[in-house]
């Protein structure tokens, strides 16, 4: 069961940030390839200095799922989120969409990260988010058995909605097991509505959206789920300065550059509107220990 204190009657929620810079997602990664991220202008810090600085300001922890190539780049910054008191969780090596991986493969990419992440922030790494939502039950049933074997607690790599990138429209909306051996999966917000799910778990969702439907859809979710939602966004998103990559398809471009400008003060908005923590504290009866 989850943690449902309920200052101001709504619950804690929990607040995550997916640690990479603006070139490393999913949408350019037909054009962007990986022995070539050092040649790139490196603004991670950028985005992730801003987020702090919000989440300091309210006293607001939260979690920093963080990709090890970052982490050995930019070893302050990790030692800044977790002196901050923010959980430090693994985003994987080197963003690598898990559907894409061989389990071995697989296995030797969370178990690097967790590594390097471990000796620079000095903390347990227990939680996990796969890169763009790509791990499913029926596609990738033995990552969560390596997660499990790797010393993972947690996942929170399910978006539970029908999308051209990540099809897990069929996936439960709530904590659970998806194999009997596995860690339990944590997926972000998506309510049930009209017959239909609508995400609500944050990064181009809550840019597109107007930020009155998007919070009235996160009490509709409270009130269906009577859970904690899980919230995400990138430090890219709070970096509207970033470089623009040339070639991109229209949707590419779209879906990474749009309200790049709002998106500081409506993330403010939320931060003030609702109440937020990490997720291994909102959802800590449910990862419970191993």
């Amino acid at each position: 069961m989850a943690n449902t204190s309920t200052p101001n009657t709504h619950p804690i929620n929990a607040f995550t940030v997916d640690v990479e810079d603006w070139y490393q997602v999913c949408a350019f990664e037909d054009r962007v390839d990986f022995a070539d991220w050092a040649r790139y202008e490196q603004r991670v810090e950028i985005g992730a200095e801003r987020i702090l600085t919000l989440l300091a300001e309210r006293n607001i922890h939260a979690t920093f799922f963080t990709l090890g190539w970052v982490a050995q780049r930019y070893p302050n910054l990790i030692r800044r989120i977790v002196e901050q008191g923010h959980e430090l969780a693994s985003h994987g090596m080197r963003h690598t969409r898990v559907i894409t991986q061989t389990p071995d493969e697989f296995r030797d990419d969370v178990t690097r990260a967790k590594g390097v992440l471990e000796e620079i922030g000095g903390v347990a790494i227990t939680g996990y988010r796969a890169s763009t939502w790509s791990m499913h039950p029926q596609t990738t049933p033995w990552a969560w058995n390596i997660l499990a074997q790797s010393g993972h607690r947690y996942s929170s790599s399910l978006q539970p909605i029908r999308h051209d990138l990540y099809d897990a429209g069929d996936a439960a909306r709530i904590p659970h097991h998806p194999i009997t051996d596995g860690v339990v999966e944590i997926p972000v917000a998506v309510a049930q509505w009209a017959g239909r799910r609508w995400a609500l778990g944050g990064g181009g969702w809550f840019r597109l959206l107007p930020y009155g439907v998007f919070a009235r859809g996160l009490r509709y979710y409270h009130a269906q789920t009577g859970r904690p939602a899980v919230f995400y966004c990138h430090p890219w998103e709070l970096d509207p300065e970033q470089p623009m990559l040339p070639g991109l398809s229209a949707k590419s471009r779209f879906r990474h550059r749009l309200n790049l400008k709002r998106m500081q003060p409506r993330l403010a908005r939320l931060l003030d509107d609702f109440a937020w923590d990490r997720l291994d504290r909102v959802y800590a009866d449910s990862i419970g220990s191993r």
